[in-house]
């Protein structure tokens, strides 16, 4: 299945489904396997100690393997997440952006698997690793 979205088509669909959250991201890059997603990290994303929250990497986590999951099915807003295990591994450096790098799996007719890495922008060593399955909406 080719390419049903590109990076503008996708941030689109983040400002009319998910208003309230779409500000934060910022997709960067998309291919059929391959999604490259920003967190713009502003105050509210950080825990005391001045580093970006688990609940914000798993935010950015989970929205990738969203977008990436629609960029190969179109704009189905009810894909919704099935499974999702995040191990947090570094301390996201405090001040900067993050950044995910998603690979989609698996894309079958039911379900999608993504495997996504997040980086603290200029760090070469990823920060957080997650695996995410998304249940796909009846055809």
């Amino acid at each position: 299945m080719p390419l049903q979205l590109n990076e503008a088509e996708l941030d689109a669909f983040m400002h009319e489904v998910f208003d309230q959250v779409a500000d934060d991201f910022q997709v960067e890059r998309v291919t059929e396997t391959e999604l490259t997603v920003r967190l713009r990290v502003q105050h509210r994303h950080l825990r005391p100690g001045g580093t970006v929250s688990g609940p914000s990497m798993f935010a950015l986590a989970d929205v990738s393997a969203y977008l990436m999951t629609l960029a190969r099915i179109g704009p189905k807003a009810l894909a919704v997440t099935t499974n999702c295990s995040i191990d947090f591994m570094r301390k996201p450096r405090a001040g900067v952006d993050l950044i995910a790098q998603t690979r989609l799996l698996k894309l079958g007719r039911a379900l999608s698997v993504s495997d996504v890495l997040l980086y603290s922008e200029g760090q070469a060593d990823p920060v957080a690793r997650a695996s995410l399955t998304y249940s796909l909406p009846p055809a």
